[in-house]
């Protein structure tokens, strides 16, 4: 296959179809009748001699070799429209949906303020907030699955960049008069008690039941859940502690009459890092997001 073969739109309709996993889906969302994305279908398949995508039900499941592609087409087809565009990107005009991926943790604190700062400067800029595994953090911002990932310090390729955002302390929330909390909560009584481990994985310690391990501490966990808006609503009625970072905490916790305390001894803050890829680092539209999430929690 040589370059004079090559249609830069069949390459377009390849995108539209893995994104939306269905022909039809492709069409709207690139304005096409369906016969007209199975031509181009029909066509890129020729040319790539691979069936591209094979069907299963109502959906269009990407081959192997299609999945091996997918990162590099999305990235010269986003480079080839930075590279056309006009490099004065007005916000107020933009129309831009952007996918932010980061843990369900992350939203009620940072979400609303977040959204409040995008509404006055740019009605039109639009936040798809999706659910990412760690695991495929790289891969996803690579393959343009989502623009930025938001989520705590974790090791990265070259090719990702990473920022922090926030750097909150740690704090204990318990039930409004708990019996054994007399005064300031101390390291004793903290340990005395059964905890709430907050998690969305299936097992496996938090970062708190880490630090006291280092020095020579255990504490008891009486429930193991995956929210910390339940966490709290468990706290108000059991005499369970909570241990979260501060901002979660008094948002979480607004609801509800529990007291909050300082974490009783002194351990690294929790930090919250912002992840970018190379290939974005000078795209206009996504470097003012991220300014956006910077200038929020500076």
């Amino acid at each position: 296959m040589h370059v004079h073969q090559l249609d830069l739109n069949l390459f377009t309709v390849f995108e539209a179809i893995h994104s939306e996993g269905s022909i039809t889906r492709a069409g709207q969302k690139l304005n096409l009748t369906q016969p007209a994305i199975s031509h181009s279908l029909g066509r890129l398949r020729s040319l790539l001699k691979d069936e591209l995508f094979t069907r299963q039900g109502k959906t269009m499941v990407p081959t192997p070799f299609s999945r091996s592609i997918i990162g590099e087409v999305r990235n010269a087809l986003h480079l080839l429209e930075l590279s056309i565009q006009e490099r004065g990107f007005d916000p107020a005009r933009s129309n831009r949906l952007f996918h932010v991926g980061w843990r369900n943790l992350f939203e009620p604190a940072m979400l609303p303020p977040l959204m409040r700062r995008i509404e006055q400067s740019a009605p039109g800029i639009s936040l798809a907030c999706i659910r990412i595994d760690r695991r495929d953090i790289e891969l996803d911002l690579v393959s343009g699955t989502i623009d930025l990932a938001i989520d705590i310090a974790m090791p990265v390729g070259d090719a990702v960049h990473q920022r922090q955002v926030l750097a909150e302390d740690y704090v204990v929330v318990s039930r409004a008069k708990h019996p054994a909390i007399r005064g300031p909560l101390n390291l004793k009584t903290y340990l005395s008690q059964a905890h709430i481990l907050v998690s969305s994985r299936r097992m496996g310690p938090a970062i708190i039941d880490l630090e006291l391990k280092t020095r020579g501490a255990r504490r008891t966990i009486g429930l193991r859940c995956q929210d910390y808006f339940t966490a709290c609503r468990v706290v108000s009625q059991t005499n369970l502690l909570l241990t979260m970072p501060d901002r979660f905490a008094r948002v979480a916790n607004a609801q509800s009459n529990n007291a909050v305390y300082p974490f009783p001894m002194k351990i690294p803050k929790f930090g919250v890092y912002l992840y970018w890829h190379s290939t974005a680092q000078t795209d206009p539209e996504n470097r003012w997001l991220r300014e956006q999430i910077f200038g929020l929690f500076a």
